[in-house]
């Protein structure tokens, strides 16, 4: 599967991710699973992450709830969420495998550990084995 996120989505994502560094930064992302085989990304969703921890994220319920509403509302699915890494690589940690509960989700990874090339990546994670999923950002 092909996973595609506008710039301008991107670029939102990397905003947040830097102010809220250096704990990490997190959403929900949603759009459309076309019948070409994309994923393609059409709206991102900023919520707080309820542990204020640097290493780990939960989403806050209430936010997730109101995310999932406007996605609905709004005609799209959603594909799955979106963390920062302010310290380290653009790929999923123990922690991260372990609470991948939805195989049908995308999660992407923003490393903030090279700060002026951030690094975004989208996985899939089954049965507790995470692959990189193909990933491109448009414009």
């Amino acid at each position: 599967m092909k996973i595609t996120i506008t710039k301008s989505d991107y670029d939102k994502i990397l905003a947040y991710a830097r102010e809220q560094k250096p704990l990490e930064a997190c959403g929900l992302i949603a759009g459309l699973d076309r019948a070409d085989g994309v994923r393609e990304i059409r709206r991102v969703y900023f919520l707080t992450n309820t542990d204020h921890a640097s290493e780990h994220f939960s989403l806050d319920p209430k936010e997730q709830l109101e995310a999932v509403r406007d996605m609905r509302k709004s005609g799209f699915s959603p594909l799955g969420n979106w963390h920062s890494h302010p310290a380290s690589p653009s790929r999923p940690s123990e922690e991260d495998i372990r609470l991948a509960f939805d195989s049908r989700a995308s999660y992407l990874i923003l490393s903030l550990q090279d700060n002026p090339h951030p690094v975004l990546n989208s996985f899939h994670v089954e049965d507790g084995v995470s692959s990189k999923e193909d990933f491109e950002i448009l414009g």
